[in-house]
């Protein structure tokens, strides 16, 4: 057989979530509606934040970025999907394809360092609110955010360089609804455990080393409420990062099921239903959590309202 790269010239086919016609219209316009909430929920939430001057705060400025990135990471994914349900054309092009990998990865890994983030901003503020001001000061967030981006960028580009030279010589067709690195690396006919091992190693890091913090921020957080003597106090400590914990449940273990687990028990059908929730509910779902148990995110909308009908 040639060395020839089979996918030169046609690029790849996504099979997508079902080859039911009717499934597909029904998924489109499911997925049409999530999207739209999701650009909705995401920019509105950026637009609040960016309005109140009371939400210029180090948690909010990382629930800003957090939107931007869910926003960001449907948009990779959303538009895409659509399209496949909606017309006969499944093919999507080599860049395309490598292009959508590389925002995969940067924006997943992203979200992964933010989350983590904030969990740390929450533990500064109950464990020691004293010093809040002076520990999640402007130049730790903007640090800690550029250095995530800074991390992520670079081993996105590595993997997508990694899996962009490869030989796909065994098919083009990708059995899933986009470009994941799993599924593009089962068509290659080069030896891939180079670059398994890199994925392995860089998404492994990313997520348990993301999770110690998160663990550690909360396990910390418990230890401070448990010791609060009052249950009003008990009460207004959970409910500062109560939102906060429900996101990164949601997130982490739909990305633990996927991820960290044995090549072996890799199934196709729960597999896609898990990378649905991830890249097209979640995002979806972040505004919402945080918005509708947030207190000031709701003072903050009553406010920009109340402007609204002034100037009316």
């Amino acid at each position: 057989m040639s060395n020839r790269n089979f996918t030169t010239a046609t690029g790849f086919i996504l099979m997508g979530l079902t080859d039911s016609a009717e499934t597909q219209l029904v998924l489109s316009l499911l997925f049409l509606l999530i999207y739209l909430i999701t650009v909705l929920g995401n920019l509105g939430m950026i637009l609040i934040i960016c309005l109140d001057s009371q939400l210029h705060t180090p948690m909010y400025f990382s629930l800003t970025h957090l939107s931007f990135l869910d926003l960001s990471y449907s948009s990779v994914i959303t538009p895409k999907t659509l399209q496949n349900l909606l017309t006969s054309t499944k093919s999507i092009s080599l860049q395309g394809c490598f292009t959508q990998t590389f925002f995969f990865i940067l924006l997943g890994g992203n979200e992964c360092y933010l989350l983590s983030s904030m969990a740390y901003d929450r533990y500064v503020a109950i464990c020691n609110p004293l010093h809040y001001p002076v520990i999640m000061s402007t130049r730790l967030c903007h640090t800690l955010l550029n250095g995530s981006y800074l991390i992520c960028f670079t081993e996105s580009t590595v993997i997508t360089v990694y899996i962009s030279s490869l030989d796909f010589c065994k098919s083009n067709v990708i059995q899933h609804f986009f470009c994941d690195s799993s599924p593009i690396l089962a068509l290659s006919c080069s030896d891939t455990s180079e670059v398994e091992l890199i994925i392995f190693i860089t998404a492994g890091s990313t997520l348990v080393l993301s999770l110690i913090t998160v663990s550690g921020s909360y396990l910390s957080i418990l230890s401070t409420i448990l010791k609060i003597n009052s249950t009003a106090g008990k009460q207004k400590a959970f409910s500062t990062c109560a939102s906060h914990l429900l996101g990164v449940t949601i997130f982490y273990s739909t990305m633990i099921f996927t991820y960290l687990k044995p090549k072996t028990s890799y199934s196709l059908g729960k597999d896609q239903v898990a990378s649905v929730f991830y890249t097209i509910v979640i995002p979806m779902l972040n505004p919402l959590i945080y918005s509708l148990r947030n207190g000031e995110v709701k003072s903050a909308v009553v406010k920009i309202m109340q402007k609204i009908e002034g100037y009316r």
